[in-house]
């Protein structure tokens, strides 16, 4: 039987990495777009690798004549901060793939949103049809990804919206870092809040797993949340990272509005990548319903929050000293945390 074809969008970041994995494992032919070159050594030789801009239409065309389906992923995230360059790659990028697909009559169109687009939850467990209140240029992009699959259905666009949790796994640095560093250098670490609240994470390997669900279904034009179905408190689950690693790491609290505060206030001087996303939900009980995924695509999450957290630190130790001393932009690459890089040094 033919192999089916799918592109992935930001096919070279952390997602794009573990989705062509587990679609060539699917028996899927993998095409992977993206600015960055492919430095996924295993994946070398196995995909076929287009390097391109979303925005360029002309190439994302002539990039889709012989796929099937397409998984954007692809976006500017927070960290990027400039509204007209998020708005750019998140909304005029998605605009240009969608075009581009029902031109050439894609089958489907995985967009990958966001849990961004509920903002602060006010409601909980937040559903599918949950009020939308997004925070901050990245939030806001993503609803319009999202109401431009909806107004291009109109005119032959088959999509899937998958709205995931922060999802986290091997090779996944970001934000991540900063905490991970911390257990590694037996300092404190420092949440905002007293670390009581839940907050639902989701192991990439998870989402990958849904994705492929959702390119193999008849299912089209529906949202799905995806998120783990086990998740404690951050207290409990960070403190499993912390008895895994052995470490005197202690999890100190920092009183949430001062520390919003100042916090908004850094964001504003361009002195840390801690976005209004998250210093705004990390300290509130934040979680998605599952159920519709679990329910229509028989889709089951594998991994829990410090099965998850545990084994994403195990692999940040064992490879620290390849990307320590390297900065960036994207999930797969530390981040220069500004003041409080200068704050955990001090501690």
């Amino acid at each position: 039987m033919k192999k089916k074809k799918v592109l992935i969008t930001g096919g070279t970041g952390f997602l794009g990495c573990h989705l062509a994995r587990q679609l060539l494992k699917d028996k899927f032919e993998v095409y992977l777009y993206d600015l960055s070159n492919l430095d996924a050594k295993d994946l070398i030789g196995k995909v076929k690798f287009i390097k391109g801009d979303i925005r360029n239409s002309k190439l994302i065309e002539d990039s889709l004549k012989t796929v099937d389906f397409v998984v954007h992923a692809a976006a500017a995230l927070p960290i990027q901060r400039d509204k007209k360059t998020i708005y750019s790659v998140n909304i005029s990028g998605t605009e240009t793939i969608i075009k581009a697909a029902i031109k050439n009559k894609i089958k489907k169109l995985i967009f990958i949103s966001s849990t961004a687009v509920y903002g602060v939850p006010k409601i909980l467990p937040e559903t599918e049809d949950a009020p939308i209140h997004p925070i901050g240029y990245y939030g806001e992009s993503k609803v319009a990804g999202e109401k431009l699959c909806k107004q291009y259905s109109n005119e032959g666009l088959n999509y899937i919206i998958i709205r995931p949790k922060t999802f986290l796994g091997t090779e996944r640095l970001g934000v991540f870092q900063i905490w991970f560093e911390a257990i590694y250098q037996k300092k404190p670490i420092f949440i905002l809040g007293n670390g009581s609240n839940k907050y639902q994470l989701l192991a990439v390997t998870d989402l990958t797993n849904l994705i492929s669900k959702c390119l193999l279904s008849n299912e089209t034009n529906i949202i799905i949340n995806a998120g783990a179905e086990e998740f404690l408190t951050w207290r409990k689950d960070l403190g499993s990272v912390i008895k895994f690693a052995k470490s005197n790491t202690k999890i100190i609290s920092l009183p949430n509005i001062p520390s919003q505060v100042i916090l908004w206030i850094l964001d504003k001087l361009n002195l840390s990548p801690i976005s209004a996303w998250h210093y705004k939900t990390l300290p509130v009980n934040s979680y998605v319903s599952i159920d519709k995924a679990k329910k229509i695509l028989n889709w089951k999450p594998k991994k829990s929050n410090q099965k998850l957290l545990v084994e994403t630190y195990d692999w940040y130790q064992k490879n620290r000293n390849q990307f320590i001393y390297k900065q960036g932009k994207t999930h797969r690459v530390g981040w220069n945390f500004g003041v409080l890089n200068i704050f955990e040094k001090f501690f």
